[in-house]
């Protein structure tokens, strides 16, 4: 299966953006971009010129690809189904790619990144409403319960994850109970809810030309 082997970091270099794809690292003093706040490569610092209006909405799209974890084939996909549901179209695609099974584990707290947490769910520690599951892109739901096997509970990456999430928190539209090692999603979470600064309707000026 295709995926990203080179350093995380430098995509956030790339972005311009930290993007925190290293989990707890990335909210300390080794978080390479907080040392090299500029675009990676060899003329990195001398990197400008004329912005075009496509290079912005390509920047963006590129963006929104790193934060979710996601490689192009399957990032279009996500905007053709958005594009084919009623309301909004960047608005439903950011729904569709919160509703990842490993992106509401990292919310949850049972990862320290989406990267993590497709790693774990690969290696079958989690159930989803008491029934396996080990597809990192599986749809969660509203109302799906997501609970960590009862002999992966010790695993060490888990354990960790849930003594740093106090860090970053858990979002509101989302119940957690540590002491049985679950959590619910309540709901889909509202536009004004995610703050990452994403622009997504540069993505769907993109896809739409």
């Amino acid at each position: 299966m295709a995926r990203y082997t080179n350093s995380l970091c430098r995509l956030c270099r790339r972005e311009n953006l930290k993007l925190y794809l290293k989990g707890d690292r990335c909210y300390g003093d080794k978080c390479a971009f907080e040392r090299r706040a500029y675009a990676p490569g060899q003329h990195g610092q001398r990197r400008g010129g004329k912005v075009s209006d496509y290079r912005i909405q390509l920047r963006e799209k590129q963006k929104v690809k790193r934060i979710y974890g996601v490689l192009e084939k399957q990032f279009r996909g996500y905007y053709y189904r958005a594009d084919k549901q009623k309301g909004i179209t960047g608005t439903t695609l950011l729904m569709l790619l919160e509703s990842r099974l490993d992106n509401v584990i990292y919310r949850m707290g049972f990862a320290v990144s989406r990267n993590q947490a497709r790693q774990l769910v690969r290696h079958n520690h989690f159930l989803v409403n008491n029934r396996k599951v080990n597809i990192p892109s599986y749809r969660v739901k509203p109302g799906d319960v997501i609970e960590i096997k009862e002999k992966s509970r010790k695993v060490p990456q888990l354990m960790e994850a849930m003594e740093t999430v106090v860090r970053r928190g858990v979002p509101e539209w989302m119940e957690v109970d540590k002491d049985q090692f679950r959590g619910t999603l309540k709901a889909l979470p509202n536009r004004e809810d995610l703050t990452m600064p994403i622009q997504e309707q540069l993505i769907v000026e993109l896809y739409s030309k």
